[in-house]
């Protein structure tokens, strides 16, 4: 299990590099024609306008913010997934975009420049104790960073269970349960965050959404979106 766990991060790690080109079918495969309602559901809980989003990759989110109207930035290390991002954009008719390529641990903004930081599905970077600390200097006082840690599909079909099996071995599932909300809190704790986690069903699938702030504002729920703890209380 071992071997394959590693065979297949080799694999995620080609997928989002060489053969970024690709991403957004296999995502689509993946998550059985989910992904990019999954990544549109993260927007309500995104406060002000000027947003971060970390790991842009093939730059829906930045498309959908800027339907909205929103003044989002994106960031991704993968050159080749900035590139896609780019096309993708000014398909849709955005050209004037604010990507840039840099790693999460070394944010290449100013203090106090966002009122949100977001990430979808995003890999281990984003539990780096450095990650957390520039997420904290970039943020205005009272933002927040959103996370849309994981997502598990609603089918019983044989693909979906398969692609269920497969989320599991990866680290991409919906985990449910004390044990699982204290490991990824944990990280975010110890940086002095405040940090909730909830559940949030839909009827294409169940997300995992990780808030956190680093001040006492409360942490409150998107109006209109019924969301439950990620265990029971």
């Amino acid at each position: 299990m071992l071997l394959l766990f590693r065979f297949l991060r080799l694999a995620f790690y080609v997928l989002y590099h060489p053969l970024a080109w690709s991403y957004d079918w296999v995502a689509d495969l993946v998550s059985l024609g989910q992904w990019r309602k999954w990544i549109r559901t993260i927007i309500p809980y995104l406060e002000g306008e000027h947003i971060l989003e970390l790991g842009h990759g093939p730059g829906h989110l930045q498309r959908f913010l800027l339907e909205g109207g929103l003044f989002p930035f994106g960031l991704d290390e993968s050159a080749p997934m900035g590139r896609l991002a780019r096309r993708n954009l000014h398909r849709t008719g955005y050209t004037q975009h604010r990507l840039t390529r840099a790693l999460a641990q070394s944010l290449p903004f100013p203090a106090n420049t966002f009122t949100t930081v977001v990430a979808t599905f995003p890999a281990e970077y984003i539990f780096d104790a450095r990650t957390l600390s520039e997420v904290r200097r970039v943020l205005l006082p009272n933002g927040k960073l959103v996370i849309l840690l994981s997502a598990w599909p609603n089918s019983r079909s044989l693909p979906g269970r398969f692609f269920a099996w497969l989320f599991r071995i990866t680290g991409q599932t919906t985990q449910t349960g004390q044990r699982f909300e204290r490991r990824v809190r944990q990280p975010f704790e110890q940086a002095g965050w405040r940090v909730k986690v909830e559940s949030l069903n839909l009827p294409n699938g169940r997300l995992t959404i990780l808030h956190a702030q680093n001040n006492q504002t409360d942490l409150c729920d998107p109006p209109g979106l019924q969301v439950q703890s990620s265990h029971p209380s």
